[in-house]
């Protein structure tokens, strides 16, 4: 370590980790205003900042299998702290944000200032509030972390319109809660394109191209049914830059779920 260097808590790692999930990749380096406020809040350089957010890439598991690697390095804490966060994600995702919170002078609540059901989940007290606060800011941060990692596009029709993306779950919210804020979970899609997800309309297969149901090719489809999703049968998915779909789960989608 160089003079006047200091080790890196963990407290710091898990915000930097937090900041990691919510950007896009690429964008780890000490120009972008994010880093910049990052660093203020621990203080730390934002070169330091930018360069640990690159020694973090090089512990994704679906960059590493596409054969991009982040910077080499990155510490033993740094890998402990990587497998904490994600392999404990639920837990830990909702404790960076209230470090995160706590280190800009604010409440939690404040994360949930655009959620539409405000005032609802304010209006509950004790056990219960805290159970629906920390399951808002978990969806909430999961919607950052999948955008992120598409850059705000959706990975069907390449709309960048964040305001009409969702942060779809390949499996079910409601059938693996192992993987509810697993971001290998995770697609970003348009709101008709997930309903269509959804019901099995259309699927991705594991190799990222993009199939569309048989319901939907009959013969005489309409100009419309076309150009909203026969048009997108057999072509490849926009494709993350991080965080890529579990190809397990694609599969799991395929067999289960496509109405071929």
């Amino acid at each position: 370590m160089k003079p006047g260097q200091r080790l890196w808590t963990r407290e710091e790692l898990i915000l930097a980790i937090n900041l990691y999930s919510k950007l896009p990749f690429g964008k780890f380096h000490k120009n972008n205003a994010e880093v910049k406020k990052l660093a203020a809040l621990i203080d730390r350089t934002p070169s330091s900042v930018g360069l640990k957010l690159g020694n973090l890439a090089s512990f994704d598991p679906m960059l590493q299998a596409r054969g991009i690697k982040g910077a080499s390095n990155a510490s033993k804490l740094d890998r402990a702290m990587w497998d904490e966060f994600y392999g404990n994600i639920e837990t830990v995702a909702f404790e960076s944000e209230l470090l995160r919170a706590k280190r800009e002078l604010r409440t939690i609540d404040s994360i949930l200032e655009d959620e539409p059901d405000l005032n609802e989940i304010l209006s509950v007290t004790g056990k219960e509030r805290e159970q629906l606060v920390k399951v808002r800011v978990n969806q909430s941060f999961f919607r950052k972390m999948v955008l992120a990692a598409y850059d705000d596009t959706c990975c069907i029709t390449g709309l960048q319109q964040p305001g009409f993306l969702v942060a779809g779950h390949i499996l079910r919210w409601a059938d693996d809660e192992k993987n509810r804020m697993n971001p290998h979970n995770g697609i970003a899609i348009n709101a008709l394109h997930d309903k269509a997800f959804e019901t099995g309309l259309i699927t991705i297969t594991p190799d990222y191209i993009i199939r569309v149901s048989s319901e939907l090719k009959k013969k005489g489809a309409s100009e419309k049914m076309e150009e909203l999703f026969i048009q997108y049968d057999g072509k490849a998915m926009h494709e993350p830059k991080k965080f890529w779909p579990n190809p397990e789960f694609l599969q799991h989608h395929n067999q289960t779920r496509f109405r071929l």
